[in-house]
């Protein structure tokens, strides 16, 4: 890929361009997007106007963002050199990363964090942090034994978590894998829920499937639900349980007392890992009932392989507005 800068005769009235060569004109049009959309996007998002031109792509606009646009651009072409495909949370990614997300394959879990490249393979697809937060969130998964991610909604606590579970057991690095969640009621009384216990606990425990539908075939995941080496369940039914060469995750931690958090953080055996993820704004439990993930985040601050991991609006992931909304209310309940 060469690079260089070309400044029109007119300066006057046209801004200098930067102009950006890519050899293979094949991995260009995936670079580019169906329509031309990879590189709409990213127009939308710097400012900039960016022109094919045969094997080049010329880019418009105030030198700042020009040179995002050209470290962004050379690290999807660097992805798509690798193999790998460029998706729309791709050139999120990037943008958040300054375009650093991307690096060499190759090597160990060690080496990966060692050259600064953080990902996590499962069966059906490679997950990527898309923000600083997210990477160090995953780096300290893999190296702590306790872990908790503590932010607003939408940031990937849960999902990379789950993910983390799903590469170490397929490495063969715990035996299980363990998702549970309190089952409180986020606000609104459900009522009488028909069928058997699972069907009552499975609507609050959905989440949980999701994440793991997303990393897991369908088929494979049924049948290791069915052979419990996935379990997916309440709180409460941690109770009396110790969990070894298991992967466990306890999310919406915030709607956990004081004593289940106790009793859930007991039940950590011998080659386990546990996660605790929570949103410390969005706490269901009655009136007067403290949080066991505040009193937990107290207690343990200091206490040695438990790392705390915390995430902001920036560091939300799903739909732009969901950033400002969270925003908006951190901003009123701050006035």
């Amino acid at each position: 890929m060469a690079i260089g800068a070309l400044t029109p005769s007119n300066t006057s009235e046209a801004a200098p361009e930067l102009l950006i060569e890519f050899p293979d004109n094949r991995l260009l049009i995936d670079l580019c997007g169906e329509y031309d959309r990879n590189l709409a996007d990213l127009e939308q998002k710097l400012t900039v106007q960016i022109l094919r031109r045969g094997n080049q792509l010329a880019i418009l606009g105030d030198a700042t963002s020009q040179k995002q646009a050209e470290e962004v651009l050379g690290a999807l072409y660097t992805r798509l050199e690798q193999g790998r495909e460029v998706e729309q949370g791709d050139i999120d990614r990037e943008l958040r990363m300054g375009g650093t997300a991307t690096s060499p394959r190759g090597g160990d879990q060690l080496e990966m964090f060692q050259g600064g490249k953080v990902e996590i393979k499962t069966r059906k697809k490679l997950v990527e942090p898309r923000t600083e937060a997210q990477k160090t969130y995953v780096r300290a998964l893999f190296e702590n034994e306790l872990g908790f991610g503590i932010g607003p909604a939408g940031t990937g606590k849960t999902y990379l978590a789950v993910a983390v579970g799903v590469n170490m057991f397929i490495n063969g690095a715990v035996d299980r894998i363990i998702l549970s969640r309190p089952a409180v009621e986020a606000g609104e009384k459900l009522g009488y829920l028909p069928g058997d216990m699972k069907d009552k606990v499975d609507p609050y425990m959905q989440p949980l499937y999701d994440a793991l539908n997303d990393f897991l075939p369908s088929k494979q995941l049924a049948k290791l639900i069915e052979e419990k080496r996935i379990e997916i369940a309440p709180l409460a039914f941690m109770r009396g349980r110790t969990l070894a060469n298991a992967f466990v995750v306890l999310d919406e931690a915030q709607n956990a007392t004081t004593m289940q958090m106790k009793m859930f953080l007991t039940r950590l055996g011998e080659g386990s890992r546990m996660v605790i993820t929570g949103d410390r704004t969005q706490i269901d439990l009655p009136r007067g009932v403290p949080s066991g993930l505040a009193d937990a985040e107290r207690l343990l601050k200091t206490v040695p392989r438990i790392s705390f991991s915390y995430f902001t609006a920036k560091d939300v992931v799903r739909h732009p507005l969901v950033a400002a909304i969270i925003e908006a209310y951190d901003a009123d309940t701050a006035g």
